[in-house]
């Protein structure tokens, strides 16, 4: 097991400096730059920049500088300072910006995971142990609808009957007298008013998944000759159940808890588009559409990096969890 973690540490540092490099490079790929659009909009504007003030903007962004310069010192300060770089467009450090969104996308990906959590794993034991029944085909039908129906449809769907039928906008996270206020009990109820519509939006289809998932594993586990024979042993089918062929389904449970860390990040961005959350989703759209490439460079690094290390934590977890995978990683 020391060994396997070792080589997995490795594999995940040679892993993320790809990464990096890959990132800044795909981040330069499209033409133009920052600055190309600022000209752009300008002139959307009906104004113009003068030739020394695009010379000053390039010259201070250090975008002319060779590609390599300009990764060296984007990777070198995050790894020597924690320095994410200049945000071209908000004019702020990108630390800031990202800081700002990270606490509520936190809130937002780990209540949907709990709620995807809690509803599936008891429904997909149901369906498996009464496989054909009437609930089975029940909960399976409703599963392959919300599997069906995309999850920014479903949002529209819900702030259209909000406002039509309850005279309230269930978009946002906050009411407009809490938007900028400091937080407070008051803040922190408003919140969670808000919060169950985009957790029922974000957790529908990861339910409905999850929920097919567990009933054909635990099926697969059913039938299995261990079964056979704690039956035969006199076991309790309760305990039975739950003791062995539930805790041999129960891997995506664990296969999920990498899922979490780069959406506490990145979240649902086309929900948080549609139902206007303020969560990192949306800035990291806001910065690819005006090449911010301090800003997206570190958005997409951030998520590598904890996409990463989420998968080495599941692995871990699932061999902690399933004898099987620990024996095996014994043997390598």
């Amino acid at each position: 097991m020391l060994g396997y973690m070792g080589r997995r540490l490795v594999y995940v540092v040679v892993t993320l400096w790809a990464i990096s490099i890959v990132t800044f490079v795909i981040i330069n790929l499209p033409p133009g730059d920052y600055v190309s659009t600022v000209i752009a909009n300008a002139q959307a504007g009906g104004q113009s920049l003068t030739p020394a003030e695009i010379t000053n903007l390039r010259l201070r962004y250090g975008l002319d500088d060779p590609v390599f310069v300009q990764y060296w010192r984007w990777i070198s300060a995050i790894l020597l300072h924690g320095d994410f770089g200049q945000s071209f467009a908000w004019n702020q450090p990108v630390s800031t910006l990202i800081g700002e969104r990270v606490l509520l996308s936190a809130i937002l990906s780990i209540s949907s995971l709990l709620m995807v959590w809690a509803i599936a794993f008891p429904i997909g034991i149901y369906s498996a142990v009464k496989q054909y029944s009437w609930g089975d085909y029940g909960f399976s039908f409703l599963g392959f609808i919300g599997m069906a129906v995309p999850e920014f449809m479903l949002a529209l769907i819900l702030m259209y009957i909000g406002f039509r039928y309850f005279g309230a906008s269930v978009g946002g996270l906050f009411s407009p007298e809490f938007q900028d206020s400091a937080w407070n009990l008051g803040k922190v109820l408003d919140l969670l008013g808000h919060l169950w519509v985009p957790i029922v939006v974000i957790g529908v289809s990861g339910t409905a998944g999850m929920i097919r998932v567990t009933r054909a594993n635990l099926l697969d586990e059913l039938y299995r000759p261990y079964v056979h024979t704690a039956r035969a042993k006199g076991l309790p089918e309760w305990k039975l159940l739950l003791k062995y062929p539930v805790r041999m389904s129960l891997s995506p449970f664990f296969s999920t808890v990498g899922w979490l860390l780069p959406g506490l990040i990145g979240g649902e961005t086309i929900v948080s588009v549609v139902m206007s959350l303020p969560t990192g989703g949306p800035l990291l759209l806001s910065g690819v559409m005006n090449q911010d490439m301090y800003l997206v460079g570190s958005f997409v690094l951030i998520l590598s990096v904890l996409t990463v290390i989420g998968t080495v934590v599941s692995d871990l977890a699932l061999a902690w969890w399933d004898p099987r995978i620990r024996k095996r990683y014994k043997r390598e």
